[in-house]
């Protein structure tokens, strides 16, 4: 197994990971949860919602790699940059800038 040293190697394996349309639109979902939780707890001070944050990214994550994937989620193995990756490919999706990144990573 290829091991990355850098996020900037990390970064294209990540997204030959979510190569599918769907794992993305997965992780989208969950991402924007994990915001949405954040924020609620924040304006309602309600910080029990914090908890449920990784609950809901991790499983919109995992359960996108096991049915759709079919491959092990990075976090397994790189928890750090996997999260970072996520976000970033969470924004560069909601600003409309990750299909070159995509094409880059030879992701259709």
């Amino acid at each position: 197994m290829q091991r990355y040293t850098s996020f900037a190697e990390f970064w294209p394996y990540y997204l030959s990971e979510h190569s599918r349309a769907a794992t993305r639109a997965w992780h989208y979902a969950g991402t924007s949860l994990v915001v949405l939780l954040g924020l609620a707890a924040l304006f309602t001070g309600s910080w029990l919602l914090l908890a449920a944050m990784p609950l809901a990214g991790y499983f919109f994550a995992w359960i996108s790699h096991w049915r759709i994937e079919r491959n092990r989620p990075a976090t397994f193995t790189y928890p750090l940059w996997s999260l970072a990756a996520d976000f970033k490919m969470w924004g560069l999706w909601l600003t409309g800038r990750l299909g070159p990144e995509l094409k880059r990573a030879g992701v259709r």
